[in-house]
């Protein structure tokens, strides 16, 4: 079974950096995409950020300029680099795959991100 494990949320203050990492229990060209996606109290699940097999990469415009997606591929992991970071970016953040197969998808627990003002 394919497993993400995500790391690296926390607190931080507004202007501040994190590095959300996401690691699969299998190479991350078994998946067409990987995605992180948030949801914060009250509002729906929505996609941050998205990275395919090969390496095109699309933004949220909340976050574009802000965020940036990248992978390693010898650690099988994928990243989040968010800078700049806005009391309107506190969610949980999850790391999601796309399989190959249409209608597979693998969704991690989850990591608190929390921007104080």
């Amino acid at each position: 079974q394919v497993q993400l494990v995500e790391s690296g949320g926390g607190l931080v203050q507004a202007g501040g950096s994190l590095r959300l990492s996401c690691a699969a229990s299998t190479s991350i060209f078994s998946f067409n995409a990987m995605d992180w996606y948030r949801q914060a109290p009250g509002n729906q699940r929505e996609l941050v950020a998205r990275i395919t097999t090969v390496g095109d990469t699309n933004y949220a415009d909340s976050v574009k300029g802000r965020f940036t997606i990248s992978r390693d591929n010898a650690k099988n992991t994928v990243y989040l680099q968010m800078n700049s970071l806005k009391p309107e970016d506190t969610a949980v953040y999850y790391c999601h795959a796309s399989g190959r197969t249409v209608g597979r998808y693998y969704w991690g627990q989850g990591t608190q991100v929390t921007v104080s003002s």
